[in-house]
């Protein structure tokens, strides 16, 4: 590549679009814990409860058509930096897609559920996504059975 284009070695790549990378010999890391950071800051909720889960169980979510609307400019905000979250925690990739669903008029409860998601963010900012490194690599999901929304 260096005969047709013109190059420089700037050094061991950590932060791209967002995203912490950490190469290491045994694989890359990829995470977003500053960003997550950056979020919590801005949404005023540095100081909030971490919550275990990113989203109850024992909720369910709708239209919610006599519930208090609020600001859908703030929320669609929120929703716009939580699906970027997404693509390196697919653990809230379900809740903040049932989130996004309610983005034309959002009440009090879509919020609350969207604060919750950022709760349990505040708790797990330190899980991403590994890549190790050979051609073994295998991918694993998971499914919770018990998680009814």
């Amino acid at each position: 590549m260096h005969s047709e284009f013109e190059m420089s070695m700037m050094g061991e790549l950590n932060f791209f679009l967002g995203l912490q990378i950490k190469q290491l010999k045994e694989g890359t890391f990829i995470n977003q814990a500053k960003y997550i950071k950056d979020l919590l800051k801005r949404f005023n909720m540095e100081e909030a409860k971490v919550m275990k889960t990113p989203m109850s169980s024992s909720i369910k979510l709708d239209m919610d058509e006599k519930g208090k609307s609020i600001d859908s400019t703030m929320y669609r905000g929120m929703i716009g930096s939580l699906l970027y979250l997404t693509a390196s925690r697919p653990d809230i990739m379900y809740s903040v897609c049932l989130c996004a669903r309610f983005q034309s008029s959002p009440k009090e409860s879509h919020l609350s559920a969207v604060k919750r998601i950022l709760r349990y963010l505040k708790g797990t900012m330190n899980i991403g996504l590994w890549y190790p490194k050979g051609d073994n690599f295998e991918l694993i999901g998971f499914w919770m059975p018990t998680l009814r929304l």
